[in-house]
């Protein structure tokens, strides 16, 4: 073997031994968490509260039946633009008609009755002069014994007699006129009633509901029975949605907060608002008990505008601005999560000690025991890449945004917090070595852990 081959084969030799040798201590050097991170920075931040509800008209009026009978004369449908005044519908007048005209012949019958009455008490008011002039012309004769007593008192008793009937004739007379008064209001009621017949709109706005057609017979209501609502007539010149809000999110939602609503039935619109009212009480299901259920209560919103189309009873969702905050500080809500520390007397974190002989990449905490004073509980924070560890730091959050917390302590702007995956930043532990990729070659996350 020449000189020179031996030389090639001394070389070859190195450099397969070295690349063996940086194989290995590839192999063997810690490669840490493929993670993400995103750094704490300012932004505008909205906190919103989303919920879903119905829209309905600000005002909308029931029409019921005053009074029973078959429909005649239907006007409207469903769909139908009326205006206050207009004529609906008309209910059958034949047994009305009737009723009236029983009533003006019973108040005749009062008013004729009331002048026989009075003629009687002008006749008995004859009889009484006459009685007393009688008596009168022979009072003197009786004095002087001219007079037999029998037929002095026939004549006495007669003007008794006299008077008594003028008594009786004028109780009469005021009862009739009682009685016509009487007539006399049950004859307005009748008439009333007759104008019940003519069912008008009470108010302009758009026909919503129809439940009657002609020949069928309207039900008056009573204490146990609704009866027939013949009609519902709603103004949509104002329209609210009607939602509800989970108990954990009113205490941050006020009247005059803005909204955003959709409407699943107009798609590709979203039409402005303001909240109007405000539940005090719990929305609760006819019939069933609140226990074991969703405590909700009632927000209503006010949309602002025309609204095309629309119709009462769309679904539609409502969101509501109930905070914002211009260049504040914020962390990505997936970067948030929750561990378990220990606190001194003075409030300040107790870092688990290292086992020894654990990896470098994958440190093993000792658990921590608890001195006198210390207290253990459960803590919201994010995890911060600091020489290639991962380092949990307690945070302070306010304003929630779609995406983001605000930040109110724990980080400043340019830290680096770890957003994900989301299994990574789930099992993270205090002094993990992590690897920092890109979004796109992690896998991403978008859920708070």
């Amino acid at each position: 073997m020449t000189r020179k081959k031996k030389w090639l084969l001394g070389v070859g030799g190195v450099v397969v031994a070295g690349g063996l040798a940086y194989a290995n201590m590839g192999l063997n050097r810690p490669t840490g968490t493929a993670v993400t991170v995103e750094k704490i920075d300012a932004r505008d931040l909205e906190s919103i509260v989303s919920a879903s509800g119905k829209i309905q008209p600000k005002r909308s009026v029931n029409i019921s039946a005053e009074t029973m009978g078959k429909v005649m004369n239907l006007h409207v449908r469903e769909g139908d633009l009326v205006t206050k005044g207009q004529l609906l519908l008309q209910i059958d007048s034949k047994n009305l008609e009737t009723n009236v005209q029983n009533r003006e012949a019973s108040l005749a019958s009062a008013k004729l009755q009331l002048d026989q009455t009075r003629a009687q008490i002008d006749n008995s008011r004859v009889a009484l002069k006459e009685a007393e002039d009688t008596m009168k012309r022979q009072e003197q004769m009786f004095k002087n014994g001219l007079l037999p007593r029998d037929q002095w008192e026939r004549i006495v008793n007669d003007v008794a007699r006299q008077k008594t009937n003028l008594q009786v004739s004028e109780s009469s007379a005021r009862t009739q006129e009682q009685r016509i008064k009487q007539e006399e209001a049950n004859l307005s009621s009748a008439n009333y009633d007759l104008t019940k017949l003519r069912v008008l709109a009470p108010i302009t706005g758009i026909v919503t509901r129809r439940n009657i057609e002609e020949g069928e017979t309207a039900v008056v209501g009573t204490m146990n029975n609704a009866g027939t609502v013949l009609l519902t007539i709603a103004d949509l010149s104002v329209i609210e949605t009607e939602i509800e809000v989970d108990e954990t999110d009113i205490p941050f939602i006020k009247i005059g907060q803005p909204a955003k609503v959709t409407i699943d039935a107009i798609p590709d619109q979203t039409f402005p608002g303001k909240v109007t009212e405000v539940g005090n009480s719990p929305i609760q299901a006819a019939g069933t008990a609140q226990t074991g259920r969703a405590t909700n209560f009632k927000v209503v919103v006010t949309i602002e505008g025309k609204v095309p189309n629309v119709r009462p009873g769309f679904t539609c969702t409502a969101e509501i601005t109930t905070a914002t905050k211009t260049k504040v500080l914020s962390v990505p809500i997936q970067a948030m999560t929750v561990r378990e520390l220990v606190f001194d007397t003075a409030g300040k974190v107790v870092k688990p000690p290292v086992v020894p002989g654990s990896t470098t990449s994958k440190p093993i905490l000792a658990p921590v025991e608890l001195k006198p004073g210390e207290t253990r509980k459960e803590v919201e924070g994010a995890f911060e890449v600091k020489d290639g560890k991962a380092v949990f730091t307690p945070v302070k959050t306010g304003v929630a945004g779609e995406k983001y917390f605000e930040v109110i302590e724990g980080l400043k702007e340019g830290d680096e917090v770890i957003t994900g995956p989301f299994a990574s930043v789930r099992s993270l532990k205090e002094g993990d070595v992590v690897k920092v990729e890109s979004a796109a070659t992690a896998q991403p996350s978008t859920t708070r852990p």
